[in-house]
């Protein structure tokens, strides 16, 4: 069992950055793919970003070039750096592991971004 804890959201004006974290208890986060996921209201929870165990990542094509993910294996731990940010970026953001049959969620962290 995996435990997901997302840190780093908050209030931000447009243009602003935030960091989100997400730390993992009960098992080592790096044997897992690790995607920051997120839900705006009303709307379908969406992919953000993700890495892989191997360190390869994806993004979704409205955040390349402004969000970065990373990972610090000694810390446990999964990063979204989050640049150039804009009211279309406010949402809750999940922190999501998965290997094989084995998929976890953290609880969220709002995200807001203010015009």
């Amino acid at each position: 069992q995996v435990q997901l804890v997302e840190s780093g959201g908050g209030l931000v004006q447009s243009g602003g950055s935030l960091r989100l974290s997400c730390t993992a208890s009960g098992s080592v986060l790096s044997i897992y793919t690790v995607g920051w996921y997120r839900q705006a209201p009303g709307k379908q929870r969406e992919l953000v970003a993700e890495i892989t165990s191997s360190g390869s990542t994806n993004y979704t094509e409205s955040v390349k070039d402004r969000f970065s993910i990373s990972r610090d294996n000694a810390k446990n731990a999964v990063y979204l750096q989050m640049n150039s940010l804009k009211p279309e970026d406010t949402a809750v953001y999940y922190c999501n592991a998965a290997r094989r049959i084995w998929n976890y969620w953290g609880q969220g962290t709002q995200v807001t971004v203010s015009s």
